[in-house]
């Protein structure tokens, strides 16, 4: 029996709840919450507790780990986040070195802020066409291992937001010959290793990697889980920091839903990814005959299929897709536009959107050349020594050579342009007067920066 149903038979029980939530499981009273509140409940008799899990729970990580190919599996309802916070602060003390690419998701910065970590970074080299980051290479990280041997935690990104796959199986071998852990932020492959995609980062030896499942696989958004190979890695001191970090009143729901989607996984999971797989092999083949937009193939160790990166006028395209078709895409840039795919697309919702691209294909304005990649900034300070300093809002136009005291990032995806205790350059005032959705971690007068006051 899954948790879902488990849940379904409880609230047909009659039980009188006299605990939390304090809907009481009432549709009738409360509309709003009809079809969820008579499956959420708390932590009672015989439900088994996410964050102590000994009974249900416990059975559910055992099978995530079975299927995923983990030593061991923890199951999150924080989302991907809460698995990267955990996994880096529980493998680095204040002032230990983590060795990150630099096109890492916001939450590794966080994770090192948290920690006290000395941030040492990997600068993937930048695809010519679209200037986004490809693959990290074992070359690149035992040179950076050389470099700085002090490093205690090596971080990859694999696959990008884009779908671009690194070598894992590669640089865990250089990361595990220095005795470095390896912990990979696998938050777009939840669906590697399954039917013909490629194999998962905890399958080609990663330490600990990270998968949010709500991104490609039948799981509400904010589910994820974090994998952990034992050896190099303590998964009881992970586990600890993920009590800590995670939520103490964890939802029944999103964890239903993850049970549900290892369940499907577990009986159907192989036959599903084919079929998804198949679809997209026949999607792109029919895009191949486009003049105008076409699909980006970038040079790399490997490329996740399930990723559409289209080389187009991206902001064109998107407000095209929008208007006269119903599709929404993932995300848009002046140079590309991404499209998510995930195990419930079909061959019918892909026929969809090929037939809008066909038909937007001859009036799609030509894809303007992609702007020059900035130098990485320098660095004055650690991150976590940075956000303790007083500081004020500088207009951009006078920021040139101040430190931040501040993360900006454009979300999606959510990749600083610019980090806490690193020295504003010209690269990054044009990235943030050129960006798009662009955002920053405080609020204050717009055209400006939060630099701080240097002692």
């Amino acid at each position: 029996m899954t948790l879902f149903e488990k849940l379904s038979e409880y609230s047909r029980s009659g039980a009188l709840p006299m605990h939390m939530p304090g809907h009481k499981r009432s549709s009738a009273a409360f509309p709003w919450l009809a079809g969820l509140c008579e499956r959420d409940i708390t932590e009672i008799d015989g439900f088994d507790n996410l964050n102590d899990p000994e009974g249900l729970f416990s059975d559910m990580e055992r099978k995530i780990a079975r299927l995923w190919g983990a030593g061991e599996s923890i199951a999150l309802v924080n989302g991907s986040t809460v698995g990267v916070l955990a996994a880096v602060m529980s493998a680095l003390d204040e002032g230990g070195e983590l060795l990150m690419c630099r096109s890492s998701h916001r939450s590794v910065y966080h994770a090192a802020q948290l920690s006290g970590a000395v941030t040492r970074y990997l600068t993937p080299e930048a695809d010519p066409e679209l200037g986004l980051p490809l693959s990290a290479t074992p070359e690149s990280v035992a040179e950076a291992l050389d470099k700085y041997p002090g490093v205690r935690l090596v971080c990859v990104t694999s696959p990008t937001y884009e779908g671009v796959i690194s070598d894992v199986a590669g640089i865990a071998d250089i990361c595990h010959k220095r005795g470095a852990p390896l912990f990979v932020d696998e938050a777009h492959g939840a669906h590697l290793g399954f039917g013909p995609f490629p194999v998962s980062a905890v399958r080609a030896g990663a330490d600990m990697a990270v998968q949010s499942l709500h991104k490609t696989l039948p799981s509400l958004t904010q589910t994820a889980v974090l994998h952990i190979n034992p050896g190099i890695v303590d998964p009881e001191r992970v586990r600890r920091f993920v009590t800590m970090l995670q939520t103490s009143s964890p939802s029944y729901l999103l964890s239903a839903s993850v049970d549900g989607c290892a369940d499907f996984m577990e009986r159907e999971g192989g036959d599903a990814a084919k079929r998804w797989f198949d679809a997209l092999a026949d999607f792109k083949t029919r895009l191949s005959e486009l003049e105008n937009i076409r699909l980006w193939s970038p040079q790399a160790f490997a490329v996740d299929p399930s990723k559409l990166v289209l080389r187009c006028d991206g902001k064109w395209l998107a407000e095209r897709l929008r208007a006269d078709f119903g599709i929404e895409p993932e995300y848009s840039a002046t140079t590309h536009l991404l499209c998510m795919t995930g195990m419930g697309d079909t061959s019918e919702s892909l026929s969809r959107l090929s037939e809008a691209l066909f038909a937007l294909d001859p009036i799609s304005p030509p894809a303007p050349p992609p702007r020059p990649v900035a130098n990485l900034p320098k660095r004055a300070m650690a991150i976590h020594e940075a956000v303790k300093l007083p500081g004020k809002f500088v207009p951009l136009s006078r920021a040139e050579g101040l430190v931040s005291g501040e993360y900006v990032w454009s979300y999606p995806p959510g990749v600083p342009l610019i980090a806490p205790g690193e020295v504003v350059d010209e690269g990054v005032i044009n990235g943030i007067n050129r960006g798009f959705n662009i955002h920053s971690t405080r609020k204050g007068v717009p055209n400006s920066i939060f630099c701080v006051d240097l002692p």
